[in-house]
């Protein structure tokens, strides 16, 4: 995608540099963050300069590169290991890509390890824009089909920010939102804030606005009221990870738009990378780990004043503490179908089986 009039990717190497924007920063600043050591890594993991499961993977297995150069033994590879598994919980792809690059490294003699886990980096960094490219592709087909069904503008809601930025490009959620604005389709996107951290008003209305889709921000308990009214054709939303049987767990809040849209019969619809699939769990409410991180991120909002300060401000009384569940579960049954690099999949066990045979543990 575009910044201005400049692609960029979410991570990138440059020189042979590892960087990144801090997106932290963002809509209101673009800084570039340059990754030097293991633990500055695991840093931009662990407080959201990078988010979102596809990116968060892609950047753990640089951070195994990097590590490399400074230790490439066994120990070392180890190292980075343990030291990258800690930063996010709920993202099955952090674990993905972790076993991936040990996986590859594990062959290879130490001497050779920098340069080969730079190279494997690299390629599971390619690999994310093929995926999300092609689950774009897919989730056109649905797109058009309501298009020409409703002979106007295709009013999308979507949560968090699934975008180009929570993946290496293209998004997963907004991937068909991308591929039908190139193809001419009118459309329009609800952007909820998505409370707390807002990464629906700070990074999907900024990628919204940076690539000239028509978009208005939403308080995160609107939606609904625009599904009874008909303002809503259709459901978009990423996942963190997914299990064998089709549960999804995303960003907190998923699981409210989910049961509106069953109530009010508009498709809900979970833009998939296999990555994201989870084969070793199968219900998703008990099983996946929730992240609970700091009620500061509901106490605390980032904003720009009006005379152009970005300042962070308290909205709660200081003796209120609050508490922050990262993410939720939406049950399969409330899913419409899962939209893959290839295809679109029931939101089943036997489904996501089908669609992926090859990747079924136990097969």
């Amino acid at each position: 995608m575009k910044v201005g009039t400049d692609h960029y990717r979410s991570i990138w190497l440059e020189g042979g540099a590892v960087r990144i924007i801090d997106q932290t920063r963002l809509p209101h600043e673009f800084v570039v963050v340059t990754l030097d050591t293991l633990e500055q890594a695991a840093t931009s993991i662990r407080d959201m300069w990078v988010r979102g499961a596809p990116l968060i993977g892609a950047t753990a297995a640089y951070g195994v590169a990097i590590a490399m150069r400074a230790d490439a033994s066994d120990a070392g590879l180890a190292r980075a290991h343990d030291v990258l598994i800690e930063t996010r919980p709920t993202a099955v792809n952090l674990r993905w890509a972790l076993e991936e690059m040990a996986a590859f490294l594990g062959p290879v003699a130490p001497e050779d390890r920098a340069a080969a886990a730079m190279e494997r980096a690299g390629q599971i960094a390619d690999e994310d824009v093929a995926i999300n490219a092609a689950i774009g592709e897919h989730g056109l087909t649905v797109i058009r089909q309501i298009a020409a069904r409703k002979g106007g503008p295709v009013n999308i809601l979507t949560h968090c920010n699934a975008g180009w930025l929570a993946t290496v490009d293209w998004g997963t959620a907004t991937a068909p939102i991308y591929k039908a604005h190139q193809a001419g389709i009118p459309l329009h996107v609800w952007v909820d804030e998505t409370r707390p951290r807002n990464q629906g008003a700070h990074l999907t209305a900024w990628e919204m606005a940076g690539n000239g889709i028509s978009h208005r921000l939403i308080v995160d308990n609107a939606g609904g009221h625009l599904m009874q009214h008909g303002q809503v054709d259709m459901v978009i939303v990423g996942t963190d990870r997914t299990t064998a049987r089709g549960d999804v767990c995303n960003k907190i809040g998923t699981y409210l738009k989910a049961l509106a849209a069953h109530d009010n019969g508009v498709p809900f619809y979970v833009a998939l990378p296999s990555p994201t699939i989870d084969w070793r769990v199968q219900d998703g409410v008990r099983e996946i780990p929730i992240e609970e991180r700091s009620g500061d991120e509901v106490s605390f909002v980032q904003g720009k004043l009006t005379d152009g300060t970005v300042t962070r401000l308290r909205i709660s009384p200081e003796a209120t503490l609050a508490t922050n569940p990262a993410f939720d579960v939406t049950p399969a049954r409330l899913v419409t179908g899962l939209i893959t690099e290839r295809g679109i999949a029931p939101a089943t066990a036997a489904g996501l089986a089908a669609m992926f045979p090859d990747r079924v543990v136990g097969r």
